[in-house]
């Protein structure tokens, strides 16, 4: 623990300007936000270990100063949590006090960057058929994604409830590019967890597609369950990280989207984020998701 807050002093020492682009692979978390006086939100934080002690979560809760609903906050839950929160401001938290003001949960890593490479490739990659499991881009160990979102389920869920009532029948999973492959797995293989799933940039292509190979009986599991999935990606991003494909920037994600809106009980709302490349619907998708579910 001494070392990773010498490590954590070290990166709130080196945080930069927010960044637009695609991030470089060791750049340190901005941790600015949590050190600005007057914000309408109270952060605090919590640790813990994956089940098999390789990752070490760190988890930022924001908290609202006006009294929770009766029935509790909405949550939003946020993975990449290091990134997502150097992804708020001090503005987007005013507006969200004066709307529906939810619980916000950043689910990061114990590390003074703004990724984890290596952890998160684990946690939000789906297992797939076959012998031992390495991602394609990293050569990490993948597959981990049902081992995680249980963590979530069993362990985080519960340890955030005893900070702050929540409101169970309200709550959002927002992801990111790997992020927004899980956000995609939780929905085809538990549709009941979240009301609402926010998958940005979704990286579809990984496994070959394997994740559309989940839709299959997405229509009993919903069980006529209301529910909402935002997808989003930016225009400029192209089809697959390894450069120039021969299919269409947004093919498959055209394709998952027209399938969707085809099941009963789920609504889609799918956007398109003009002239935004990979790295940039990061921050642009977690303010849209805020501005479509808390600020109406």
């Amino acid at each position: 623990m001494k070392r990773f807050a010498l490590c954590l002093a070290l990166a709130l020492a080196l945080t930069g300007p927010t960044t637009q682009a695609q991030p470089a692979p060791e750049q340190p978390m901005d941790t600015r936000l949590l050190q600005q006086p007057g914000l309408p939100y109270s952060f605090s934080s919590l640790l813990l270990d994956s089940a098999d002690g390789q990752r070490h979560y760190q988890v930022w809760i924001g908290r609202p100063h006006q009294a929770a609903p009766k029935d509790g906050y909405p949550v939003l839950w946020m993975l990449d949590g290091n990134a997502a929160l150097g992804a708020l401001d001090a503005g987007q938290l005013q507006k969200l006090a004066a709307g529906q003001a939810p619980l916000l949960v950043a689910v990061g890593y114990q590390t003074p960057l703004r990724i984890e490479r290596t952890a998160r490739t684990r946690d939000y990659t789906p297992q797939l058929p076959g012998a031992e499991q390495k991602d394609p881009l990293t050569g990490q160990p993948s597959g981990g994604a049902e081992a995680f979102l249980e963590l979530l389920r069993q362990r985080l869920r519960p340890a955030v409830a005893a900070q702050a009532p929540i409101d169970t029948d309200r709550q959002t999973l927002w992801g990111h590019s790997y992020g927004g492959l899980l956000v995609l797995h939780a929905l085809f293989t538990r549709p009941g967890e979240f009301a609402h799933y926010a998958a940005a940039s979704p990286s579809l292509w990984w496994g070959d597609g394997a994740i559309l190979g989940q839709l299959p009986g997405l229509a009993q599991r919903l069980d006529g369950h209301p529910t909402q999935l935002l997808l989003m990606r930016g225009s400029a991003e192209p089809a697959t990280p390894r450069g120039p494909s021969t299919e269409p920037a947004d093919a498959r994600a055209r394709q998952l989207a027209g399938e969707l809106r085809q099941i009963p009980g789920l609504s889609l709302d799918y956007h398109s984020f003009d002239g935004l490349s990979h790295g940039e619907t990061l921050g642009a998708s977690l303010a849209y998701v805020m501005e479509q579910l808390y600020l109406r």
